[in-house]
């Protein structure tokens, strides 16, 4: 112990450091478990959809939308998601539901605000579409918005 106490009191910013980087690992997986989500991956998700009638919501801007979006999955903005204007969801309340981003982080803050308008089974994408696109799974491009490269 004393040793502890010898290093704390010799090198002070490392041992901020160290405490810092505790306290935040244990926020995260805090956080993790207390979400009104469960992060799936690309694969669990198809599973979801296919055997259990899910839906996938992509949450991107329209542009993003029309340039490769997964088949079947419905486009609502983040902002319809804040106003609670969730007439085209309704009718999944008990499906399970997976919200989609382009890297999955945008996506969380939708996805909580989804399991607190009571949807029952909100699940966000892993990584969002950069997994989708990892797993080498398919897009549907729309012909109206073609993908910029």
């Amino acid at each position: 112990m004393q040793q502890y106490i010898d290093f704390v009191t010799s090198n002070p910013i490392l041992a901020l450091v160290w405490v810092g980087l505790v306290v935040a690992i244990i926020s995260s997986y805090v956080k993790q478990k207390t979400a009104g989500y469960k992060i799936v991956t690309p694969n669990e998700a198809t599973v979801m959809v296919n055997r259990e009638d899910g839906v996938f919501v992509d949450i991107r801007s329209r542009d993003e939308y029309r340039g490769g979006h997964i088949a079947g999955a419905l486009h609502i903005l983040p902002s319809q998601i804040k106003e609670q204007n969730l007439a085209d969801l309704e009718k999944f309340k008990q499906a399970p539901i997976i919200v989609v981003c382009k890297t999955g982080q945008t996506a969380q803050e939708s996805a909580n605000l989804l399991s607190k308008a009571g949807f029952e089974n909100v699940n966000l994408l892993k990584d969002g579409l950069i997994s989708w696109n990892e797993a080498n799974l398919p897009l549907i491009r729309s012909k109206s918005g073609k993908a910029k490269k």
